[in-house]
């Protein structure tokens, strides 16, 4: 009777193991509540339409401090043409940030401090976007106006400068239109 039981437990646990979701390549889908709250832009920007009620904050991942006082430069109109990124040895900078369709409006920056010509922003998925906001290490701030239209998978040419300069953060206000969409910023030299 002994073996009989223990023949039964070991099946049992075979059984257990080899149907289990993780056999199985299940992944139990992991929903993290994020709060929501309101826009916030400084005085002075250049946007003058009505933002987004409520946004989700994603927590920049490196804190910048820019020491001059910020002065906002006229808001660049944006025109999505898709390039391609340069050379991987002219890329001196890269981050990446993923948002989900369910978040709604995500508030997100980027903490770069480092010098370049032209930032690139690589969209993975589908996402509609709002505007960007580049701040330098002298204080001015480019914000670049997307003018709140939905872009399809590619590499675009967020921002491009004549000279070299030192990009303290970027700053870019956006929604996924996919279920999922991941956002890369790249900064050249």
């Amino acid at each position: 009777m002994t073996k009989l039981n223990l023949r039964f437990l070991c099946c049992a646990v075979i059984i257990a193991t080899l149907y289990s979701p993780a056999a199985l390549g299940q992944r139990r889908r992991v929903v993290v509540r994020r709060t929501r709250t309101t826009v916030v832009v400084r005085p002075g920007h250049p946007i003058r339409r009505a933002l987004p009620a409520a946004v989700v904050v994603h927590p920049i991942r490196r804190a910048v401090v820019v020491r001059a006082p910020l002065v906002f430069l006229p808001a660049l109109a944006w025109t999505a043409t898709v390039v391609s990124l340069p050379a991987r040895e002219r890329l001196v900078w890269q981050d990446t940030e993923s948002i989900t369709e369910d978040e709604g409006w995500v508030d997100t920056s980027f903490g770069i401090d480092a010098a370049g010509d032209a930032l690139y922003l690589d969209i993975n998925g589908k996402a509609k976007l709002n505007f960007a906001e580049v701040t330098f290490a002298n204080g001015n701030v480019q914000v670049v106006d997307f003018n709140e239209k939905t872009h399809k998978t590619g590499i675009y040419k967020l921002l491009d400068f004549r000279d070299d300069r030192h990009v303290m953060t970027v700053r870019i206000l956006t929604k996924s239109e996919s279920d999922f969409a991941r956002l890369a910023v790249y900064l050249a030299k």
